[in-house]
């Protein structure tokens, strides 16, 4: 029985089903890795040093991940004196990592982006879509997961951050992502 569930997680994984979602509250595992002009980020170094990250999975051609990033950017600034580490992973297997690097230039992104090559990162934190947020507090446990904002204009990735950045509980911990699937191998 064993074996055949074994095959069966090997089978999902090997065809691009999409990652299952981390609990809200469940310790994030440890990633890292390079931006593409070869900056070194960890979670656990960001976390020493700052209240909360914030991961946002961008894509270089989903317009609904484009069209976030002024938004992004600007949170960014204005919560890094604060304690927030804005960081933007890109996992889709048909971006690579020059592309990636020349349209965070191109758009003047001032954050990182790391490339998630394996996917590695979307699989442990659950992500399926670019946009997609996840904020992890001081001791790497998420508290937040879902849209970055909606067409309605509700905040709620800044909503979150402002949370977990005062000590507070997030009072929406899940909010729907809406945007372009991440393309796994």
């Amino acid at each position: 029985m064993r074996f055949i569930a074994a095959l069966a997680v090997a089978v999902l994984s090997a065809t691009g089903a999409p990652a299952e979602p981390l609990e809200i509250g469940g310790r994030v595992p440890e990633f890292g890795g390079r931006t593409p002009d070869g900056q070194a980020f960890s979670l656990s170094g960001a976390l020493r040093s700052h209240r909360a990250v914030a991961v946002v999975f961008l894509s270089t051609l989903c317009p609904y991940a484009r069209s976030y990033g002024a938004h992004l950017e600007e949170l960014g600034k204005r919560y890094g004196s604060q304690g927030l580490v804005l960081i933007g992973v890109n996992s889709n297997v048909r971006e690579g990592p020059e592309e990636v690097g020349a349209d965070a230039r191109r758009r003047g992104y001032t954050f990182p982006i790391l490339k998630d090559a394996d996917d590695s990162i979307a699989d442990a934190l659950g992500a399926n879509v670019t946009p997609e947020a996840f904020v992890i507090d001081a001791s790497q446990h998420l508290r937040y997961q879902g849209r970055v904002k909606s067409k309605q204009g509700a905040t709620d990735l800044e909503n979150a951050v402002d949370a977990v950045i005062a000590g507070r509980r997030v009072k929406t911990p899940v909010a729907k992502a809406f945007g372009c699937a991440i393309q796994r191998e």
